[in-house]
This record gives structure tokens, C-alpha cells and sequence, in this order.
């Protein structure tokens, strides 16, 4: 478990990658290096969620296994899974980020995610909650980025975009602050990793 002491993370840039991890892939560490290089983070930090409240329990491994996975996967010591949202007792994105700035409130958190789930961001619950509590990142996926980019919290919030070119500064910056970054795709997905494995093998961790 992370050591949430204030004094510990003072000044500190860190993106924060929430998600099942069912399991964690080079899409995940991808992303997270370029969150890494354009947002000029000090690391970034894998929150392995219990369960995601969007997604079926139905083949969904035990979150031990997943962090499991997830620490064999990310192999750089800037990139920390870890079970947070267990500790802290928390299961939507919004709860977690409160308690963890209040927790941290001199550490500078940026939310990373994919196109997809910006897609789908108007369904979080307490979604501008998230975006008036901390910067948020968006990379770009194959059949998702014109959508993200058009879609109704993009719209919105328009105003509030910082450009590519000065994402350095996003992690100081006052939320509400986004930025979209286009970087190389790579189209692997936990989907398609869980569906590639033989019938017969134990479920992913």
C-alpha cells in the first residue's frame, strides 16, 4: 500500500490510470509512458479497481491476481500498481480522488484515460465532480478519438483544453484542465487478451 503521508508527495507530479487491469497490457504501459514523457510526471500510478461499476463481474479475476499481473506488466519503477481504492474503501473514480487530495493536497494528480472512456465519461457518476478536483489526460485510440474529441463533455469543457504543446503544464494547472494527446496506437485491448486464451486455461489474472 502507497504511504498517503502528505509530506511524502509534496510537489510531486503523478498521473493517476484507474481500470480493472483484467489484465494489464502494453496498451496500459503505453500510455502511461506517454503520460510519463508529455506531462513531465514524476510516475504514475495503476489503481487495480475492485470492481468497475460499469463492467460485468463475469470473468472478471480476483484483484490480487490482477495486481499481480499488472506489477509483472509494468516493469519500471515510475509505473506503481497498487490496490488504493481498497484501502481507502472507495469504488467510483470521484470518492477516490477526493480522499486522495485531501489526503495529498500539495501533490500535483493528473487522471489519465483512454478515448473510450472519455466517450463514455457523461456516465461516471459524479463525472464533473472529477473534472473540478483534478487535471485529466486523454490519449488517443484507434475508433475512439473523433468521438472523444466530439463528444458532450469535450464540448463543455472546451474551454477549459490546454493544448498538446503546453501538456508539460497540466499537472499544475487549475482543474477544470484537460488535454487530448495523439500518440501511436496500439490496438490491444484486455478484451481481446481475456478472448485469445484457450478455453480450458484459468480465467486472466
Amino acid at each position: 500500500m502507497v504511504n498517503l503521508k502528505a509530506s511524502v508527495w509534496r510537489g510531486r507530479k503523478i498521473g493517476l490510470m484507474g481500470g480493472s487491469f483484467n489484465p494489464a497490457h502494453q496498451g496500459h504501459l503505453m500510455i502511461s509512458h506517454q503520460a510519463l514523457l508529455h506531462l513531465k510526471l514524476d510516475e504514475v500510478w495503476w489503481l487495480v479497481s475492485p470492481q468497475n461499476p460499469l463492467k460485468s463481474k463475469t470473468g472478471m479475476a480476483p484483484e490480487e491476481n490482477r495486481l499481480e499481473a499488472a506489477c509483472l506488466v509494468a516493469k519500471d519503477r515510475r509505473i506503481k500498481p497498487m490496490l488504493l481504492e481498497s484501502a481507502l474503501g472507495t469504488q467510483f473514480t470521484a470518492d477516490t480522488l477526493a480522499t486522495l487530495t485531501r489526503a495529498c493536497p500539495t501533490a500535483h494528480f493528473v487522471w489519465l484515460m483512454g478515448a473510450d472512456n472519455m466517450v463514455q465519461f457523461s456516465r461516471w457518476r459524479n463525472w464533473e465532480n472529477i473534472l473540478h478536483t483534478v487535471p485529466i489526460a486523454v490519449f488517443g485510440r484507434p475508433q475512439y478519438s473523433l468521438g472523444a474529441m466530439t463528444s458532450m463533455v469535450a464540448k463543455r469543457y472546451s474551454a477549459y483544453r490546454v493544448q498538446a504543446s503546453a501538456a508539460s503544464q497540466l499537472a499544475s494547472a487549475q482543474p477544470p484542465a484537460w488535454t487530448f494527446i495523439h500518440y501511436r496506437h496500439d490496438p490491444i485491448s484486455a478484451t481481446q487478451l481475456r478472448e485469445a486464451q484457450p478455453a480450458s486455461a484459468s480465467p486472466a489474472p
